[in-house]
């Protein structure tokens, strides 16, 4: 994947390094707006922002030259997650990508009852 404006806030396409399950995965798929509007800077702080949350254990995202995104955070608990949606800051990222950064997302959240990989 080619890097430009759009993905380059996102962290490294490396696979996160989660202790083992169970453990809850939030996956946020997107397609962006055109443009940048301010969405990079707070990209790198709701990163850096979740990373510093309860709960949290890693993160994983990518984007594409079409706007197509996918992140998936991972969580120790139910409770981490929603504390993590009901941050004030958070809350706030939201609001704009509702408003202005994403033409459509979805947000699913899952229980990881297994993992493996090499």
């Amino acid at each position: 994947m080619k890097e430009d404006a759009k993905t380059a806030h996102l962290p490294s396409t490396s696979i996160a390094r989660i202790p083992k399950p169970p453990y809850y995965a939030v996956i946020f798929t997107s397609r962006r707006t055109e443009g940048d509007r301010g969405y990079g800077q707070m990209a790198e702080r709701m990163i850096e922002l979740a990373q510093a949350q309860p709960g949290f254990l890693g993160i994983e995202s990518v984007r594409g030259t079409d706007g197509f995104g996918i992140t998936v955070s991972y969580w120790d608990s139910k409770e981490a997650i929603v504390a993590w949606k009901r941050h004030a800051e958070h809350q706030t990222a939201q609001c704009a990508g509702q408003r202005t950064w994403y033409m459509n997302y979805q947000v699913r959240v899952s229980l990881v009852e297994r993992d493996y990989g090499k």
